[in-house]
């Protein structure tokens, strides 16, 4: 199958052509008939496979070939996303495959001046990306009207529910027509993402090309179990050791980062960190670099775990393991994207063993363990099953290594306490609130 097959017009297809995009993935020629048929959609597939061209190549065509122009403030398609950097990621996707079209896109979000936003959308808008807390205070604002919306599109919803934009997708829900497409793109489908689709969408189509909750097999996993107090000492000694190129590393907590990111830069490594607390501008600008390869090791919490679309990255690796199990799908899904090989690694103390523990039951494997000579830790990592279960206590080996003859190194005691997340704990699992606002659309 080609795209040329899939129907698409002339102007689609030359910008596909000009992308060198030849043969559909598994989840585009699935989903691109149906959402030009225009059925409700929900699709599951491995982040990197290729699903927002799934939705925007099909989405661009119905606007083209369908409906009056747009009229002011107000948008056709909405496509709502849970993170800044997915808005500009999925905004400059609708661009390039629309370079060719008349069409009017825009990408509106949090952290910056609502002032523009506002004066951009007052010429109508053909696709809106939006984050949900953003898009109602221009909605509030009566800067966005969506009484000519035909579409709306859900993108990675389970991360908006863990994000707590529960009440937001609720509002939003309640201001659009009930006659609309809706779709629901995400790497991963909870139960309550299900419960959710069950509630928005009518009669939906599912796609599945792929294990639930699986992490694609081009990426290379395993862990190297080490003391909480020596993580920092680990990491910048697999850093020079491997000679790491580049690097994108997750760190639990914005305190984490900046910590670790000012020792790096001692050390004389270009490094630079992304968190929920620095402006957008200035987190947009280290993703640019470290895009364009003029940063070495970016340090990011998991606001940077989707929406990352970064060319032959060749590593991920876990400084601390996620709190939700389903970001480590997303996490190490940042390499080994399109095609490449990709490798992953977590450093693993004892107190994350139920973490661990989490993360092998959704994925299905138990990770490999990889001892680092002088590292092996004083308190074993518990060992782990497939079920879930914690096989053996962790023990303290009656001779501990001590390295360089002069007492253990203490590099990494800046993370030796316990650092707390800057939010609570989201569990993995959340009730979704009701979202029947009024008798079930009909097409």
């Amino acid at each position: 199958m080609t795209f040329a097959s899939l129907g698409l017009i002339e102007p689609l297809q030359r910008a596909l052509d000009e992308l060198d995009y030849k043969i559909p993935t598994p989840v585009q020629a699935q989903a691109i008939p149906a959402v030009l048929a225009g059925r409700d959609l929900m699709a599951a597939a491995q982040t990197g496979t290729g699903k927002t061209a799934g939705f925007a190549l099909p989405l661009l065509q119905r606007l083209m070939m369908e409906g009056p122009e747009v009229a002011s403030n107000s948008v056709r398609a909405l496509v709502l996303v849970p993170t800044r950097e997915l808005a500009e990621q999925v905004h400059e996707s609708f661009r390039t495959y629309g370079q060719h079209l008349p069409l009017r896109t825009y990408a509106v979000y949090g952290g910056v001046s609502i002032n523009p936003q506002m004066m951009k959308l007052r010429k109508g808008i053909d696709v809106l990306v939006a984050t949900p807390g953003r898009l109602l205070d221009l909605f509030r604002q009566n800067a966005v009207k969506f009484n000519q919306l035909q579409t709306l599109v859900l993108d990675e919803a389970d991360r908006m529910l863990d994000l707590g934009f529960a009440d937001e997708l609720r509002a939003v829900y309640a201001a659009l027509p009930k006659k609309r497409q809706t779709l629901l793109f995400s790497a991963t489908f909870s139960e309550a993402i299900r419960l959710l689709a069950g509630q928005m969408l009518d009669d939906p189509l599912s796609i599945e090309v792929s294990p639930r909750n699986v992490a694609a097999s081009s990426v290379k996993q395993w862990l190297i179990p080490v003391d909480k107090k020596r993580k920092t000492e680990l990491f910048c000694h697999l850093l020079k050791k491997q000679k790491w190129t580049q690097a994108l590393v997750f760190v639990k907590t914005r305190k984490g980062v900046d910590e670790l990111t000012e020792l790096l830069q001692q050390q004389g490594i270009n490094a630079d960190g992304i968190h929920g607390d620095k402006p957008q501008a200035t987190r947009q600008r280290a993703l640019d670099r470290f895009k364009a390869r003029e940063v070495q090791i970016l340090l990011a919490t998991d606001v940077a775990a989707r929406g990352l679309d970064i060319d032959d990255l060749p590593l991920v690796v876990n400084f601390d393991l996620p709190i939700v199990a389903e970001d480590y799908v997303h996490r190490i899904g940042r390499t080994g994207r399109a095609g490449n090989t990709g490798q992953a690694i977590s450093l693993v103390c004892a107190d994350e063993v139920n973490m661990l523990a989490a993360i092998e039951v959704l994925t299905g494997q138990l990770l490999k363990r990889v001892d680092e000579q002088d590292f092996e830790p004083e308190h074993r990592v518990p060992l782990t099953d497939a079920s879930g279960q914690v096989l053996k206590k962790a023990k303290k080996p009656k001779k501990p290594k001590i390295v360089g003859g002069g007492g253990k190194k203490t590099l990494g005691k800046w993370l030796e306490s316990a650092d707390e997340p800057s939010a609570p704990p989201v569990k993995a699992v959340r009730k979704v609130p009701s979202f029947n606002t009024g008798p079930k659309k009909k097409k």
